[in-house]
């Protein structure tokens, strides 16, 4: 589909994340409802991670190699990056840069499934609570819908993720808190940052429904702005998670934060491997955010194509 053929779709049909699309009264008995609606959230959702985290494994891959080694043993760059990736392609071929990948989905389906199910969700009863519902939330609710969103997914896949991380799981499960309080700045930013571009782009331009392209570029910016922000408590939850593996033994959160400035200092230590996340972030977020979206679209479509056919 050419761009001003997807341009028009979206314009008729798309749900944008700060409006709730208004439902004809007959639509309740058609296959609209509230059931159907979260149905179309988790799939979309699923459908979104998956592409996005496939698109970026080998740098994820990567990422999480430089986030685990300390500095005396590894010290990251993105020339070590390209260099570890051409000898990956030299040595076992080009699809093995995916290995692996098929595991990751086992935990970032359900995770995004979960999160833009929830933000959808969230974003509804705070707009009926504060009185904004069918319309774009004010700033608070709309960070706080994000960040709920991201909690309630990290709490519900939490063990997934500590699969992921190959972590011998200690009795107290150190890296549980962690994880929390990472993915809330991480989520309420990206989430928020996305639909404010597209409030302002609203704004600016009068149409509420931005291409393709448009969407791509604001979940990009999103993405930016949310790694960036919550990248030194990605760098100690994985660290906590990956304790058993690595044979240190770290405590609290600001404990094992104090010991890798001290070790390592602030950004050697904290910001270890955050240039790589400045090209894989904004790729991953800008893909998932324009897929879930576009899904939304189709899924409508056909539900409507389907009930006019009756």
């Amino acid at each position: 589909m050419d761009q001003v053929g997807m341009g028009n779709a979206e314009h008729q049909g798309a749900l944008t994340k700060g409006e709730v699309l208004p439902r004809p009264a007959s639509s309740q008995s058609e296959g609209f409802k509230p059931g159907r609606s979260v149905l179309n959230s988790l799939l979309s959702g699923a459908f979104a991670g998956a592409v996005a985290k496939t698109a970026v494994a080998p740098l994820d891959r990567t990422k999480i190699i430089f986030q685990g080694k300390n500095k005396n043993s590894y010290k990251p760059s993105l020339t070590d990056l390209q260099m570890l990736i051409y000898r990956t392609y030299l040595k076992d071929g080009f699809f093995s840069l995916w290995r692996g990948n098929s595991a990751t989905m086992v935990r970032v389906i359900p995770y995004a499934a979960i999160q833009f199910c929830a933000h959808e969700q969230y974003k509804r009863i705070l707009g009926q609570y504060y009185g904004f519902q069918g319309k774009a939330l004010p700033p608070v609710p709309r960070l706080l819908a994000g960040s709920l969103a991201g909690t309630t997914a990290a709490m519900i896949t939490y063990p997934l993720d500590m699969v992921r991380a190959r972590m011998a799981v200690t009795p107290k499960e150190m890296g549980k808190k962690t994880n929390t309080n990472g993915v809330m700045p991480y989520a309420g930013l990206s989430f928020f940052t996305y639909e404010t571009l597209k409030k302002i782009h609203a704004e600016h331009t009068g149409r509420s429904h931005p291409f393709s392209y448009e969407r791509l570029a604001f979940g990009a910016c999103a993405g930016l702005i949310g790694q960036s922000a919550s990248y030194p408590l990605d760098v100690v939850r994985r660290r906590m998670q990956t304790a058993g593996v690595t044979g240190h033994t770290y405590g609290s959160i600001s404990g094992t934060m104090r010991e890798i400035v001290t070790e390592e200092g602030v950004i050697r230590g904290l910001y270890k491997g955050l240039s790589m996340n400045w090209v894989k972030g904004p790729i991953a977020v800008g893909i998932s955010f324009m897929t879930f979206d576009l899904m939304q679209i189709l899924l409508r479509k056909l539900q409507q194509f389907r009930h006019s056919a009756r």
